[in-house]
């Protein structure tokens, strides 16, 4: 069923049965107290903000029957997938990836690595049992992953994108998107970015821009859910 959402630069046609609902990297290292950023300092305030509309659009994603994916940034415990020592990839993490930590839950975590607590996605956005869960080792959720073949087995053509942080996870797993012929659906409030947020220009409004420009389209939490509330009114008048 076509489903318009009203967005930027134009509105955007879904079609409900091949599109998918993704969230990148709505983990503790990212936006919990304890985590990676909040550990260097980082304002993980606006991520923070980003779980409360992103949880409502995932709760309807689910009843409109939209296959949620969730995409974590995760490596190995042997690092075998984070690049030699000086790849810009452990560079540019300030070789804190592996980093062995005491958790808020009490458990030993590590800095980034898979099935730890850093890793879990943040408590209020918990996947439950049918969403799908892929793992990745550098920003784009593409990259030497297996999302493409997922999307493929659900058949989908339109993502609709949330998570952290914009200009870098999010925007790069859309450019990649986009290259791959996925239309994409990026929900502003659902997502964050705080490098950049001290500037006069955010770096998460100027992705914006970027996006609806050239990589795909923009909308909200609240376009959306009234998009897939006007399906359902639909579909019961015609039962």
């Amino acid at each position: 069923m076509q489903v318009p959402v009203q967005a930027k630069p134009e509105p955007f046609t879904i079609d409900i049965g091949r599109t998918a609902l993704i969230v990148v990297d709505m983990q503790n290292d990212f936006g919990s107290k304890g985590g990676l950023f909040d550990r260097a300092g980082i304002d993980i305030s606006a991520i923070q903000r980003a779980v409360e509309p992103t949880a409502r659009v995932v709760a309807c994603a689910r009843q409109a029957g939209i296959p949620v994916v969730y995409i974590k940034m995760g490596f190995r415990p042997d690092l075998s997938d984070a690049g030699p020592p000086d790849a810009p990839n452990q560079v540019k993490h300030r070789r804190q990836i592996g980093e062995t930590i005491q958790a808020p839950d009490g458990t030993v975590g590590r800095i980034l690595i898979r099935d730890t607590w850093n890793t879990d996605i943040v408590s209020d956005l918990r996947p439950e049992a049918g969403d799908i869960i892929v793992y990745k080792h550098r920003y784009s959720g593409f990259y030497q992953t297996d999302l493409d073949a997922v999307l493929k087995r659900l058949d989908a053509k339109y993502l609709v994108v949330t998570g952290c942080t914009t200009s870098v996870c999010v925007e790069s797993t859309i450019r990649d998107a986009m290259f791959r012929d996925y239309s994409c659906l990026l929900l502003a409030d659902c997502a964050a970015e705080p490098v950049g947020s001290d500037l006069p220009r955010s770096n998460h409004e100027a992705s914006l821009l970027l996006i609806q420009t050239l990589f795909g389209w923009v909308s909200n939490s609240a376009q959306f859910m009234k998009a897939l509330e006007m399906r359902s009114a639909t579909v019961s008048a015609a039962s």
